[in-house]
């Protein structure tokens, strides 16, 4: 099953209601026991996704939208493990991938998700060039420690493809840790003229959520995210989060290039 989403314009997210906000950037009902899931969004072609495998194995479908024999005929591929330990196989090698362990998979490739108790999320973006794939442990990745305690923003980024010793074509995609006591992320925010970014939240309790503003800096709209929820993030957009308790996120990006330092930084009184 996939649902495709078709670009809008900042213009119209001003004047949106809350329904069309949702309908139009949240991403909801990824994670479906023994389904793969997924959402095709026109901005920057990024798929959206979730496989939870449960006691079956699932591959990696060729949506009808994608117009391909396969779905990285012409991708590439970010996966990160948001339930227990579980496998991805790629073209017949098995990698083992635990809570919010990440892989990148090559253009080309064939995917094949198992589990009993796994629950993955990915993203792919199309590809120019076919690069090797490669595991990502969140614990072997060295954390770039931002913001601090007094500001309410102390997080950790965990960078698994971002433009620097892993190539790609152009995907980004990593983790960021919220650390305990803090409630913002990505706070002052930033634009991405160049690039489409997705964030996917996770890590919440049930009865936490997270206070997700969008839009353009001086007409900011908000959302209210549930655990193992998403934000299609234009390039136009802002993507800037407040949580009521600890959580996470994995950020991935696509689109003109992969120069993480690419964006466009937002001052708070712009806002």
């Amino acid at each position: 099953m996939i649902e495709v989403r078709y670009s809008a314009s900042p213009h119209d997210v001003e004047t949106a209601t809350n329904a069309d906000l949702r309908k139009n950037f949240l991403v909801e009902d990824l994670f479906r026991a023994g389904e793969v899931r997924g959402v095709y969004t026109h901005d920057d072609r990024l798929v959206v996704g979730g496989a939870v495998p449960g006691t079956d194995q699932l591959e990696l479908p060729a949506w009808e939208v994608l117009g391909a024999t396969s779905h990285l005929a012409r991708r590439e591929l970010g996966i990160v493990n948001v339930g227990q330990s579980g496998h991805v196989i790629v073209d017949d090698e098995k990698f083992e991938l635990r809570h919010l362990d990440g892989l990148f998979v090559g253009r080309g490739s064939n995917v094949v998700f198992t589990g009993a108790d796994a629950a993955f999320y990915f993203v792919s973006a199309p590809a120019h060039a076919t690069y090797p794939t490669t595991l990502l442990s969140h614990a072997a990745v060295e954390p770039v420690k931002l913001g601090a305690p007094e500001s309410a923003n102390e997080r950790s980024l965990y960078r698994y493809a971002w433009g620097q010793e892993l190539q790609t074509a152009v995907l980004q995609f990593g983790v960021t840790v919220i650390a305990d006591g803090s409630v913002w992320n990505t706070c002052p925010p930033h634009l991405h003229d160049r690039r489409t970014e997705v964030y996917m939240y996770v890590d919440l309790d049930e009865k936490e959520r997270v206070f997700h503003f969008m839009g353009r800096p001086a007409a900011a709209r908000h959302l209210v995210i549930r655990n193992h929820e998403a934000v299609i993030s234009p390039p136009w957009s802002i993507h800037s989060g407040v949580g009521t308790g600890s959580y996470a996120f994995i950020w991935a990006m696509g689109g003109e290039n992969n120069e993480y330092t690419d964006l466009t930084p937002v001052a708070l009184e712009e806002l």
